[in-house]
């Protein structure tokens, strides 16, 4: 008996320890009725994320056609993008703390303020130097929906719960992309380019909106996340926990795969293939339905396998597009076919990842839910940041695609090895 206690002192303090190592305290709203319910929080969440995909697919049909009329290079218009990136990244590191200091509502109101404005901006765009301010601005504001959306999960759900929630939340992304490029597409066909930036606006009025109407607060406001200190040292924790740190790398070398492809595949498929916008934006739709159709697979899966599981299998998939996009582009001449399908089956492969590594890289830390969201979507975007930047330098985009995306496959199944080989956490900092 007297060695059972002690060894159940023995564990007590471990977790004890490990908690003050993480400065984590359990969650003590963990049996409160959320005041958003599941489905709610992944429609609107997924709803306020999407903007910034949203933002690119409507974009990119359209850049060819920038390139002429602004009478500038490939390599500005692809600076665009990239711009759109950099304000992104940027901005995750300050709407993050923002978030957990101020509130997620009041933050997600005035981030999308400053997207509204910076469409407005954008539209009325005479050359290409006005057009990158605005797109950097657009970044900055369209931040938010990613951040706000992972904290509003962690502030509710956990476990297999968060993987639902975050799940629903990457079917909803998948929608806009879906959708925006053969948007984009038809309405530059029938109204010009600038038509473009035009629903753009209209969908940052309907953020604003839904901000200001149907978000509810799932945080606890707290001001000392706002002072400089608390804020590096919330950083360097992340940094420094192999925990949060190689889920986010898992998850950013999968979606910097297709930020860099966004990037790339306007100047492959209509100028090397030949397509027109309009058919440019339709023919997307084989990759973001491939990816619809692993969020939906995933969901009817993960009751059967675990999150875990499928996450293995997604990076299997992954790797082999991988495979696939090195050979066709290097070995034959590049078809749509040849360059969209293994796209698309990278894609497939991405849908049964995101659930399970957003929520691994932000369940050890409920109490800096927005900074640890901020720094793992900083880490995401960063990498469509560097992989748009070194594409632009590239002069052939074909060659640019066959290197970049398989390195950041590579990358992603690296990490997620890595994670995989972690020890658990003790179960008083996962709660």
């Amino acid at each position: 008996m007297k060695m059972d206690k002690a060894l159940a002192d023995t564990r007590q303090a471990v977790e004890k320890q490990d908690a003050a190592e993480h400065k984590i305290i359990p969650d003590e709203t963990e049996n409160a009725a959320p005041v958003m319910s599941e489905r709610l929080v992944g429609v609107v969440g997924g709803f306020i994320a999407a903007i910034g995909a949203v933002s690119m697919g409507l974009y990119t049909p359209a850049m060819p056609e920038i390139v002429q009329a602004f009478g500038t290079t490939e390599a500005m218009v692809k600076l665009t993008l990239s711009t759109f990136f950099g304000g992104f990244c940027l901005a995750q590191l300050v709407c993050g703390p923002m978030a957990d200091g101020w509130g997620r509502r009041p933050v997600t109101i005035g981030y999308m303020l400053v997207y509204l404005i910076a469409s407005v901006a954008a539209l009325l765009s005479s050359n290409i130097e006005t057009l990158l301010v605005a797109r950097f601005f657009q970044g900055v504001g369209a931040a938010v929906g990613v951040t706000v959306s992972r904290a509003m999960v962690r502030d509710l759900f956990t476990n297999e719960a968060s993987a639902r929630v975050m799940n629903l939340i990457g079917i909803v992304i998948a929608v806009g992309p879906a959708v925006s490029p053969t948007l984009g597409g038809l309405t530059m066909h029938y109204f010009g380019w600038h038509a473009i930036f035009v629903i753009m606006v209209l969908l940052g009025l309907a953020v604003v909106l839904t901000a200001v109407f149907v978000i509810r607060e799932t945080g606890t406001p707290d001001r000392t996340r706002l002072h400089i200190k608390p804020l590096l040292s919330a950083y360097g924790r992340l940094l420094r926990s192999r925990h949060f740190m190689y889920p986010t790398l898992a998850v950013a070398g999968a979606t910097g795969a297709l930020y860099t492809a966004a990037t790339i595949l306007p100047f492959v498929l209509m100028q090397k293939i030949g397509l027109s916008p309009t058919e440019f934006g339709l023919g997307l739709l084989l990759q973001t339905s491939f990816y619809l159709s692993g969020g939906l697979l995933f969901r009817v899966l993960m009751g059967r396998f675990g999150a875990r599981e499928l996450a293995t299998a997604g990076y299997v998939i992954i790797l082999a597009a991988s495979a696939m996009i090195i050979t066709m582009l290097s070995l034959f001449e590049p078809t749509y076919l040849r360059v969209m399908l293994p796209m698309a089956c990278y894609a497939f492969g991405i849908a049964f990842v995101m659930p399970q590594m957003t929520s691994a890289g932000m369940a050890p830390f409920p109490q800096m839910a927005g900074s640890a969201s901020a720094l793992m979507g900083f880490f995401q975007m960063s990498g469509g940041l560097v992989g748009g930047s070194v594409a632009a330098t590239l002069s052939d985009p074909l060659f640019a695609m066959a290197l970049l995306i398989p390195s950041f496959g590579v990358l992603a199944m690296g990490s997620y090895i890595l994670w995989r080989r972690l020890p658990p956490l003790p179960p008083v900092i996962l709660r």
